[in-house]
C-alpha cells in the first residue's frame, strides 16, 4: 500500500525525523491560510504540492493546461490562485499514463532556500535478507539513472535486523554524504530515526529524494526530508490500524480495489489478453509467454494457492470489467489449488457472465483430470490446452 507525500512525513515526524514545517489542504481558502501562516513564520516563500501516488509532479501537467504540481509562491494570494487551478483538476505525469489522476489535496510547505540535495532510502536488500540504508549524492535525480550511470555515488549501509541501527552507522552515512560539522550529528540523529521508522511501520520502502541541507529563516543550515515517500507490506498492516486508515481509493484502479476484496492479487496493464493464474512465478511466466507468442497480457491475476469457486468467480468478473480484454487465459498448476474447484468457478462464471470471449484454459495437477473433465462436459465454448506454450500459442491466435 502506498500513502500520500503529507501522510509520509507526519508518520516520520513522529519517529523524529525532520521535515518542513507545512499542512495538507483540501481547499484554496485552506490553501491561502496555511501560505500566509508560514509567510507570517518567516518563510519568504511557500510550496504548494499536489498529492497523487505519481512521481514526476513538478514536471507533470493539468489537463487545463496549468504546468507543473508543484509550484512556488511567494505570497498567500498567489498560493490562493495556484490552488484554485489545482484542486479538482487532472494532472498527467509520466508516472500516470495519459488518464491522469486528480488532485484532491495539496500540500503547503514552508520553502527554505535548498544548498545541497541528497538521495536517501531504507529498503530489504533481497540478496542479503538484510534492511539496508541507501544514499547518494545526486539527490533529486532518478536513483535508477544513479545506479546505471554512477554506481560508484551509491552507498550503502547494511543494517542486523536484531539490533537495529547504530549510532556509529548513522555518523558512517553522513561522512559518506560529505556532511560537516553539526550536520553530521543532525544527519546521524536523522538517518537512525528515519530506520526506526521503516522497521516500526513494516515498510517496504521509505524513499527521500531529496534530503536537503536548507537554510532556515533564523539563517542556519538544517537538515530536513523536502519530498518523502512510504510503501508498506501489505502483509503487515493489520499491525497498524493508523497506517491502513490512510489508504486512498481514489489513488488505486477500482479493479485492483475490487480484487482486494477478495484477497486477490490484480494488477491492470495495458494489453488485451486476460491472465487467471495460480501463484505469483506462474503468472509472470504466463504473461511472458504471452509476449513470446506476439500478444499482450491485459493483467497480473494471481488468485493463490487456495482460492474457492467465490474467488474464482470474483477474478472472472474483475478481468471481464476491463473494457480492453478481448481473450481470456486460464493457467493453474494445482499443488494446493484443486483444479476441480477452478473448473466449477468458471463454469459457473461463464454461465453468469454469458461470456462471448474467447477462453483458453490449461489445467495441470491436483484433481486436473476431473477438472478437464467437467470443463469438457459443461457444454461451454472452452479451448483446452496440453501445456503453456500451447495456450499461449492459442489464446494469442484466437485474436489473428
Amino acid at each position: 500500500m502506498n500513502i500520500h507525500e503529507y501522510q509520509a512525513k507526519q508518520l516520520l515526524a513522529q519517529h523524529g525525523v525532520a521535515v518542513p514545517p507545512g499542512e495538507p489542504c483540501k481547499t484554496a481558502e485552506q490553501v491561502r491560510a496555511a501560505a500566509q501562516k508560514l509567510l507570517d513564520a518567516g518563510y519568504r516563500a511557500v510550496v504548494v504540492k499536489s498529492q497523487i501516488h505519481a512521481g514526476g509532479r513538478g514536471k507533470g501537467v493539468f489537463k487545463n493546461g496549468l504546468q507543473g504540481g508543484v509550484k512556488v509562491v511567494g505570497s498567500a494570494e498567489e498560493a490562493y490562485e495556484r490552488a484554485k487551478a489545482m484542486l479538482g483538476n487532472t494532472l498527467v505525469t509520466k508516472q500516470t499514463g495519459p488518464d491522469g489522476r486528480v488532485v484532491n489535496t495539496l500540500l503547503v510547505e514552508g520553502a527554505a532556500k535548498i544548498k545541497k540535495e541528497f538521495y536517501l532510502a531504507a529498503l530489504l536488500d533481497r540478496a542479503q535478507s538484510k534492511p539496508i540504508i541507501m544514499a547518494s549524492t545526486e539527490g533529486g535525480m532518478d536513483i535508477e539513472e544513479v545506479a546505471a550511470k554512477t554506481p560508484e555515488k551509491i552507498f550503502k549501509e547494511t543494517i542486523d535486523p536484531m539490533v537495529g541501527m547504530m549510532p556509529y552507522q548513522g555518523r558512517k552515512v553522513a561522512v559518506a554524504l560529505g556532511l560537516k560539522g553539526d550536520l553530521i550529528s543532525a544527519g546521524a540523529k536523522l538517518f537512525t530515526s528515519l530506520y526506526r521508522a521503516f522497521w516500526n511501520l513494516d515498510a517496504s520502502l521509505v524513499e527521500v529524494n531529496p534530503l536537503c541541507v536548507v537554510e532556515t529563516p533564523e539563517g542556519k543550515d538544517a537538515l530536513v526530508c523536502v519530498d518523502a515517500k512510504i510503501g508498506f507490506d501489505d502483509n503487515a498492516l493489520y499491525r497498524h490500524e493508523n497506517v491502513a486508515a490512510m489508504r486512498d481509493l481514489a489513488e488505486e484502479s477500482p479493479l485492483e480495489t475490487e480484487a482486494s476484496r477478495y484477497n486477490l492479487n490484480y494488477i491492470k496493464l495495458d494489453g488485451n489478453i486476460a491472465c487467471m493464474v495460480n501463484g505469483a512465478g506462474l503468472a509472470m511466466a504466463t504473461m511472458d509467454i504471452i509476449q513470446h507468442y506476439g500478444g499482450m497480457p491485459a493483467n497480473f491475476l494471481d488468485v493463490g494457492g487456495g482460492a474457492s469457486k467465490e474467488q474464482v468467480m470474483a477474478a472472472f468478473k474483475i478481468i471481464l470489467s476491463d473494457p480492453n480484454v478481448k481473450a481470456i487465459l486460464i493457467n493453474i498448476f494445482g499443488g494446493i489449488m484443486d483444479c476441480n474447484t477452478i473448473a466449477e468457478g468458471v463454469i459457473g462464471a461463464v454461465r453468469e457472465t454469458g461470456l462471448r470471449l474467447p477462453l483458453v484454459v490449461r489445467l495441470e495437477g491436483n484433481n486436473a483430470d476431473l477438472g478437464r473433465k467437467k470443463l469438457a462436459e459443461s457444454g461451454l465454448a472452452l479451448i483446452p490446452a496440453t501445456s503453456m506454450a500451447d495456450a499461449a500459442e492459442k489464446v494469442v491466435g484466437c485474436l489473428k
